[in-house]
């Protein structure tokens, strides 16, 4: 019997670590692109803009001139998302397309509750990653960046040789936080049916009535939490040369 039980489970983490491994995939560079847009300093009514209809709005309107279109509709987008559980969004994305449409969309993927449940896993946390990749951007002293200017860097230079490489060392404990908390929110997915490592072990208190296999899956995830606690301590003795 535990042997059925391991492989059973075993199972479970398979789903789990597809569910993990895509959202990293996706949610990483996503939540950058957040980043780039909440701090985007766009503003179309500015005074020195290039579009004269739009500058003569701003100077008679100067609070209209200071408005950042692009920022705030990134901001209330992390707002929404943060401030909402992830539980709510996974039944949103998987079944508000089935009430809105005659049939459900991602009935058309051979594993489309996979697939709705990595979306919404990646527009989750690519919000939090995008608040963590802002704060170690922001926190690059302004002075390294003007610094790069004098030399004649352009600003992709400045980025990717200058602000990126100490952006990851401020970034790192942050986003290990985040990526273990990942693992353990993998157990949502049962929500819409998905056979994850506890509703794995869950199941056998419904077809043999027993418990402990219930349990027994904390050791599964303690596993996996301490392969990626070493995986993220090397990591930071690896980038400790910024001391």
């Amino acid at each position: 019997m535990f042997w059925t039980v391991t492989r059973t489970i075993l199972e479970g983490c398979g789903q789990a670590g597809k569910l993990f491994f895509f959202t990293l995939l996706f949610a990483l560079p996503l939540g950058l692109v957040i980043a780039f847009g909440s701090m985007s300093k766009w503003r179309p009514f500015r005074v020195t803009g290039r579009f004269q209809p739009l500058c003569r709005l701003g100077t008679r309107f100067p609070k209209l001139a200071a408005w950042r279109p692009v920022s705030m509709l990134t901001d209330v987008f992390v707002w929404i998302i943060r401030g909402t559980p992830l539980m709510l969004q996974l039944i949103i994305i998987f079944y508000t397309p089935g009430k809105l449409l005659p049939q459900n969309p991602w009935n058309n993927f051979s594993d489309g509750r996979m697939f709705a449940c990595i979306v919404a896993f990646v527009i989750n946390y690519a919000c939090y990653f995008s608040v963590i990749y802002r704060g170690g951007i922001e926190g690059v002293p302004a002075g390294q960046r003007e610094a790069g200017e004098v030399l004649g860097m352009t600003r992709s230079q400045i980025f990717f040789k200058v602000t990126l490489l100490q952006m990851v060392k401020r970034v790192v404990p942050p986003m290990s936080n985040e990526i273990i908390t990942l693992v353990k929110d993998t157990s949502l997915a049962r929500i819409i049916a998905i056979t994850e490592i506890i509703k794995a072990g869950e199941s056998f208190s419904k077809s043999a009535g027993i418990v402990w296999p219930l349990y027994y899956t904390a050791v599964f995830y303690l596993a996996f939490v301490g392969v990626l606690t070493i995986l993220f301590r090397y990591i930071e003795r690896r980038l400790s040369y910024f001391k």
